[in-house]
Parts: structure tokens; sequence; C-alpha cells
């Protein structure tokens, strides 16, 4: 990249990298086998504006954050040769950045019509002011971004104590806030999946209170109109009965509740997608069996408690860091995420570990999003490769998981690990 472009470039990143922004996409990777996506936008960490990358490299999600003077610089250096297009959009206008194969920046940026009439010479001094007000505005521009905006009220969430009758949410649910929002992200992104023009069956196992069931609900069908069926599903029958009393409240007559076990549920014979938020240790198992067995298109599953990998695991070579039952702990509770998502896509699934909220706010922080794929069958080499990678991988930890033994038995070692659950 030229200075002149670098320049110009900068110029425009001004514009746009402040709490006004809205989008700012980096995509049209120049090497399909590194960062293929690159999605910024700005938080408020301790009172302090930062802008947070999101960085997709094959399956992996990772993050940063940064300064606004980090963030223009990660931008110009991701444009001159990672990445060759970046689109923008804020309280300014919109912005397109074009990089050629020979590597020529090209930036248009268009103002907002209600902006056009300013004179045309104003410069990135007199405009930027107008976005760098007190708090006030700041909390106001940052409130826009979630998909369940504050100001409005939104009955389930005042009913469940996130959010008061004016729409303000509380101080102290300020977390479940955002874990709500940002479930709701993942719900968006899945959208291209659902059929819009039939009823689409979802089952939430072990919802609990259901914050997350009723947010799915209200963002499918009140927001955005799908035809979905939503079935929440828990143990505990005084939470199942003010949930069915909640939706009766609210007039949602396609969410329904039900207590029943994860492993013996049989209420439906097909099923499109499946959520299971926390369900501990073997219960996300039992759920993603149940998910596999009815062909979901879509699973959203964030488990919880893994405890089986650390009884089992057992290798001489891992000993000397296995000794610290911490360390063994976590990375036993990785191991087996890591297991459950290879399983899934040896089960035809195109599967991904993903940041489900930032680890400040909680430790149970990785939610495994898997789409089923419609050409299992003509990848039979790829699979028969992962299936021997798995076996490997199991006889290198002595272990036989539970997802294993549910839905790749044929991957299971012909001699039982020690300590192997039945």
């Amino acid at each position: 990249m030229e200075q002149s472009e670098r320049k110009k470039l900068k110029e425009g990143l001004e514009l746009f990298l402040n709490e006004g922004l809205e989008r700012l996409t980096l995509s049209h990777p120049a090497d399909p086998s590194g960062c293929s996506r690159s999605r910024i936008r700005p938080l408020l960490l301790k009172g302090e504006l930062v802008f947070q990358a999101e960085e997709q490299v094959g399956r992996q999600a990772f993050h940063r954050n940064m300064t606004k003077e980090q963030a223009v610089s990660y931008i110009c250096e991701m444009l001159d040769g990672t990445l060759r297009q970046a689109e923008m959009s804020g309280g300014w206008g919109t912005g397109v950045v074009l990089v050629s194969k020979k590597g020529k920046v090209t930036v248009k940026l268009r103002r907002k019509a209600a902006r056009e009439n300013m004179a045309e010479e104003a410069n990135t001094a007199k405009i930027r002011p107008q976005f760098q007000e007190a708090s006030a505005l700041l909390e106001h521009n940052r409130r826009k971004r979630y998909i369940l905006e504050e100001g409005r009220p939104v009955p389930f969430l005042i009913d469940l104590g996130v959010m008061t009758a004016e729409g303000k949410i509380i101080r102290s649910r300020y977390d479940k806030y955002r874990q709500i929002n940002r479930f709701l992200e993942f719900i968006e992104d899945i959208l291209p999946h659902l059929n819009a023009s039939r009823e689409s069956v979802i089952l939430d196992f072990g919802c609990g209170k259901s914050y997350l069931t009723f947010a799915m609900y209200y963002y499918l069908r009140e927001l955005k109109g799908y035809p979905v069926r939503i079935i929440g599903l828990d143990l505990k029958e005084e939470v199942i009965c003010r949930c069915s009393a909640l939706a009766e409240t609210y007039g949602y007559d396609r969410l329904s509740f039900f207590c029943g076990d994860i492993a013996s549920y049989e209420g439906v014979n097909q099923v499109d997608m499946v959520v299971t938020l926390h369900a501990c240790d073997l219960a996300t198992d039992y759920a993603l069996e149940k998910a596999v067995g009815w062909g979901a298109k879509v699973i959203l599953s964030v488990p919880c408690c893994q405890h089986e990998l650390n009884r089992q695991i057992n290798n001489p070579l891992m000993s000397p860091i296995m000794g610290y039952g911490l360390i063994k702990e976590r990375m036993a509770a990785l191991y087996t995420d890591a297991i459950r998502a290879q399983v899934l896509e040896y089960e035809g699934y195109r599967t991904q570990i993903l940041e489900f909220i930032d680890m400040e706010h909680t430790p149970k922080n990785i939610l495994i999003r898997a789409v089923r794929q419609d050409k299992k069958g003509s990848c039979e080499n790829s699979r028969k490769k992962m299936g021997e990678q798995l076996r490997s991988l199991l006889a290198f930890l002595n272990a036989e998981p539970a997802i294993v033994r549910l839905l790749a038995p044929e991957l299971i070692l012909k001699e039982p690990p020690i300590d192997a659950l039945s």
C-alpha cells in the first residue's frame, strides 16, 4: 500500500472509528487458509471506548481489544495483503474500501442524507467533534447496537427481573442483558438455515428460567416474523410452571414448556434446531445425540461442568502437567468440547467453537455452533481420515467420552480405558 493510499484510508477511518460506529467488516481474504473476515465493533470497558476485532480463522474466532490508534493501524495492516475489502457504516454515513489484486486501494465514502447539505469541503476535524460528546451520547449509541434495545420495554425481560417497566436495564442484571443480546447475535447468524415459509421446530434442552428461550421466541417470531415453534425442557417442575404461565400471559401460543429428561424426551419426531445452554456434564452429550438423531439443521450448545474426561484421562507422558488438579480440570474440559465438535464434524456438520460471552462475565463462555451440511456422503474420504484422527486421540488420552459412545461407537478403543464410565 502506497503512503498516499494509506493516508487516505486513515482519514476515512477517522470518520467511523468513534462511538457512532455501527458496522465495520473486513472481508475477501487474499489467502483463504488464513483470516477470512474481521468484524470490528466499539465497546465500553471500564468507562473507556475501545474497539474489539473478531477475526474468523477457519472454524475459530479470535478477539482483540484496541485503542482507536491501534484499530487504525490494525485495519491498514489487514488491508495490506490479508483482506481486500472493508465495509463501514456509522453516524457519519457509509464507506467501502476495495483493494485490487495488484494492491491498488480505492476508498469510497458517502455521507448520510441529513448531512448532504453541509459544506462539501467540511473536513474531518469539523465532523469528528459531533461524535465525541459526553458519556450520555456514548451510552445512547451503545444501547442502539443491542438487538433488544434499552429504553424499549420487553414484557418477558420485565417479568424476569432484567428490565424495569420503563425499559431501563436493572444495573445488577446488565450482564444477563448482554448475554441475551449476544445469544441473539448467534441466532441472527443462523437465520439463513431456517425456513421462512414453513414452521421450524426448535428445542431448548435445560431451559431453566428461560431468559434465552423467551428472547429467542420474541426475536424470531415477534421481531423477524419467522414461523417457529419453540419447546423448552427442564427437570425443575416449578420453573416449568412459571415459564408456562408467562408464555400464556404474553400470548406466545407457539412457545411451550415441559418437565422432562433430555435423554428420554420423545415429544417430537422432527426438529430443525436444538439449543442446549449450560446442560451439565453428560446432559450436553445426550442433547447432541438427540439433535443429530433428529437431523437438526442447527445446533447451539454451551457446555457446562465437564467432569467425565477428567476422570478418564490417563497418559504417563502427560503426568508432569496433569498432576496439577486445576490444570487437569481445565484441559479436560477443553478436550471434551473439542472432541464434541469433532464428532459433530464426523457426523456431517460444519462446526465452530466460539466465545459466547466475555470471560470477565462468566467462565462458561464456549459455544459450539454446528450447521448440518448436505453433502455428507460425498466426503467419505475426509470422514474416514477424521475418524482415524479421533481414534488416535482417544488412544492417546486412554478415554471413551460419552459423545463418542453415543454417536460414533465405531471409534471406541478395543480395550476400555481405565476408570471409563459405563
